[in-house]
């Protein structure tokens, strides 16, 4: 279980890295809209990626 905990927590950790660089950018405005977009939809996934890393640590259970 010990294994299964550290993974998750190492996969949030850079879940939340990742879209924390994805939102100073995003907010940052002064790229084109293109890629605003873009990053905008790559969060998205992100959030949604977290959030199954979460739902299968505790479904493990």
């Amino acid at each position: 279980m010990i294994t299964l905990t550290l993974q998750t927590i190492g996969g949030l950790m850079i879940a939340y890295a990742a879209l924390r660089v994805h939102h100073r950018v995003y907010t940052e405005k002064s790229i084109d809209k293109k890629v605003v977009n873009e990053m905008r939809a790559e969060q998205i996934v992100g959030i949604a990626g977290a959030l199954l890393l979460i739902l299968g640590y505790l479904a493990a259970f």
